[in-house]
Formats: structure tokens, sequence, C-alpha cells
């Protein structure tokens, strides 16, 4: 039996911003940004039983795009709506009109800020998955007329809510409590097995079935590889990103344009496709820093490396799922690169911002090459965060930054329990060390401000 994910009750962290925006007294249009198949539809229409009246409008269809193709005036298209869907009222705060799939007709993005101006007290939330390539037709972005949500795969936050609320509590309470520390162990490493695509994880939940999966990752995959023709504008192009998509998920940790995937297509080609790509927020290019201080700016002189939209899809794609289901830790598994990833997106789950990607530190000069996982700018500190496989690892490269930062702490994620330890670097530079199992990506946050406080 197939099973309608809008039919599954996933509650999603981003529903605390729409009741924010809700009671904002000047509400602007919200766009709702992110990939495909994330779950964008689905978050407003489980918000819309908030409002006494509720309109959805599909871009993608002809009957839908028709209220903006004749006109500008954003009162006659209003009127228009309201007839057509039946609603009679006065009362604009009681509606909530949902533009979906708003890239298809660029010219209505454009009309958001007349929405705002005209309409003030009319809720307007719109969405789509391409947008970054739609913008490019739009003449005059309403900046400072809307604001912007993004939306990403379902976190391990959201996924227990949804299949074990007892240890969505234990994992609320930090520090978290010894006795709870294998459970959650366990339920995380299901998760890390199937990721966070809400179809996926609805299916899972009603089948409880990793198995049966298999062809639901394919479809998805497709549905992605698909769109590679809204991506690009040029058949040269499509077959550059054809192909950037078969090949990235084995790629290296850093990759080089040149040479990529063992190709013979040039530098140039192979950015364009991957920009192309990140646009779309299917695969994301996340650049280093090399200072210990803020602000945190990417270095785009340095090699990157991908981040791919889901980890399951990712683990499907590379065929390790029947092999990360046997194993009874993820520690040294497929070298640490599937744990490092999907810590990282844990951490870009925690934000709402379209435009944030996470960072790492290098630090690489002659005889003198070092390189932290991931970095969290907390208030004025920049925090290196080490994603050790296992329980134990050398700390060679948090230690070259701890001794170039002007704070004392540091974090590595790993599959131990949690604790914090004094610490000194060879250099004699005393700091403290929080370790964190790997399942508190998504606690980051509450974590630091714990640590930082405390010592």
């Amino acid at each position: 039996m197939s099973v309608n994910y809008n039919d599954m009750n996933i509650k999603r962290n981003a529903e605390k911003a729409l009741f924010n925006w809700k009671n904002t007294s000047h509400h602007k249009p919200l766009v709702i940004r992110g990939a495909r198949q994330v779950g964008k539809t689905t978050l407003v229409r489980n918000f819309s039983k908030e409002f006494e009246h509720y309109v959805e409008l599909n871009l993608e269809k002809e009957d839908d795009r028709r209220f903006f193709e004749k006109t500008d005036n954003v009162n006659t298209i209003i009127n228009a709506i309201f007839l057509s869907k039946q609603i009679e009222t006065e009362n604009m705060s009681s509606v909530l009109l949902f533009i979906d799939e708003i890239q298809e007709f660029p010219k209505a993005i454009q009309l958001l800020r007349y929405f705002y101006e005209e309409f003030p007290e009319l809720y307007v939330i719109a969405a789509g998955s391409l947008l970054e390539f739609a913008l490019k037709n739009v003449k005059a972005f309403p900046v400072g007329r809307i604001e912007t949500l993004c939306l990403h795969p379902v976190n391990f936050e959201e996924y227990l809510n949804c299949i074990n609320k007892q240890a969505l509590n234990e994992l609320n309470h930090v520090p978290v409590r010894e006795y709870a520390h294998q459970p959650l162990t366990d339920i995380f490493h299901k998760y890390a097995v199937i990721g966070g695509m809400p179809e996926i994880v609805s299916y899972y939940i009603e089948n409880k079935n990793i198995y049966s999966l298999n062809s639901k990752y394919k479809t998805l995959w497709q549905s992605f590889k698909s769109d590679v023709e809204k991506y690009a504008d040029n058949q040269t192009l499509k077959n550059v990103i054809r192909f950037v998509i078969d090949a990235s998920p084995i790629e290296s940790d850093r990759i080089t344009f040149a040479n990529f995937g063992k190709s013979n297509y040039r530098s140039r080609e192979i950015g364009e496709a991957l920009r192309a790509l990140d646009k779309a927020k299917i695969i994301h290019l996340v650049y280093p820093v090399t200072t210990t201080k803020p602000p945190l700016i990417a270095n785009l002189k340095k090699k990157p490396r991908l981040q791919f939209l889901d980890t399951g899809m990712l683990n499907n794609i590379l065929m390790l799922q029947s092999d990360m289901i046997s194993i009874k830790e993820l520690n040294d598994f497929y070298n640490g690169k599937i744990i490092q990833h999907l810590v990282a997106q844990e951490i870009m789950s925690l934000h709402n911002d379209p435009d944030y990607k996470p960072n790492f530190w290098v630090r690489e000069k002659k005889g003198s090459q070092a390189e932290v996982d991931l970095v969290y700018q907390n208030n004025q500190n920049i925090i290196p965060i080490e994603i050790k496989s296992g329980k134990k690892g050398t700390l060679r490269s948090l230690h070259q930054f701890i001794e170039r930062a002007d704070h004392p702490y540091a974090i590595r994620m790993y599959g131990g329990s949690f604790k914090i330890e004094e610490s000194v670097t060879p250099g004699g530079k005393k700091y403290f060390l929080m370790n964190l199992p790997y399942y508190l990506g998504t606690k980051l946050k509450e974590y630091i401000d714990y640590f930082t406080k405390k010592y």
C-alpha cells in the first residue's frame, strides 16, 4: 500500500516560525524556499488550519496562473481569486493565500510587494523549489517587502517527534541523561540510514521496513535528475549537469573542478553545473574559512566539499544502506564520511536563512596542513567541531585551531556519551572539550550555550 505523505502528521519545527509570522502585526508576504520534496506544501496546508479561509493556488496549473496573466492590479487579482474560490469576507486577516510553485510565473514574485502594500492584513505565503532560477526573470525583486523561510529535510528532532515522544523529551533535556544515551543512539542509527526526506520518513513510519524504501529513493532521485532541463540554458550545460549528478556521490571529501569525476569537462563547465545544482539545493558547495575569529567568510579560492540534500538519499545512491543496517555502530563506517555529512545536515536544519551554509576550517601552509570538520559561530566565538567516526581519535587540527583562537572552547561529536573535560594543546594552551554524541546535532545551540555559561 502506498502512503500519501499528506496523510502523515510530521510536525515540523518550521511551524514555530510560521506562528511567529502570523502573530506579527506587520506581516510581509512569506516566501518558503527549499529543494523539491522537502514538505513545503504540506507544511502550509497544516498551518492553514489556523485560518477561517484558505486559498491555495498552484502556478503550474494554467487555471491558477490566469489570475496573474492579464493584469498587474493586485486589487483586481484578489477580487478575481475570491470570486472564483467563493470566499466572502471583509476581514482579510482571516484569509491565508498560498501561492505554490510561484517560480512558474516570475511576475507573481514581483507582485508580492503590492500584496503587502495594498492588502497588509491579508496573509500571503508563496513557495517554490527553483526560485533562484526564476529570480533572473524578475525585473524588480521585492527586497524589503517580503520575508523568507528555508525548509530542510526532516531532522532528528522532528523524526523523534513522529516516532517516540518520550525519546524526544530525553533529547530536549540538557545535558542528556546517561540512561537515555544508548536508546537515543539506537534510534539515531536508524535515522542515519533512512535520512529525512518526508515521503521516505512517512513510508517508514507506516511500514517499518527499510528494505522496501529502495524504489521510493530511486523515484525521488530520478525526479531531481529529470528537473535538469530547468537548471540549464543550453544542451551542453544539461549534459554536464547530468554527469555531475551521477559523479558527485563518489567524489572524495574535497573536490577540484578540474578532472572532476575523471572527466574531460573543463573547470568552468563543472563549476557552472555545480553552482546550478547548488541553486536548486540538491548539492551544496561548502567552502572553508581560514580564520579563527568572526565573521565567518568562506574562502572561495579553496577546495570545497559537496553536501547533498539528504544523507539517506546519499546512502541509497552509494548502496550503503544494507551494510549500515547490519553494523552495530556508525563509528568508522565509510571512513566517517556519512556521519560527517549527517551532522552537517542536522546543523543546516537549524537555520531558516536560505543562504546559510556550514563551514569548515583549513590551514594550508607548507609543512603544516590542518582541517577542522566544522566551525560554528556563537556570539563572538568561532567554535571548532571535530566529527570523529569513533570514540577515539587524534585532535591535531583542532589543537592548531584552539592555539590560534581567543577562547578556550572546542567540541568533538563522536560515538560516545556526553561529557566535558579539561585538556591542554601540545603548545600548552588549556581549553575545554565538550564531547557530544552524534544524535545531539539538532541541539547544538542549546549545548553551546550550556557549555560557554558553565565554563
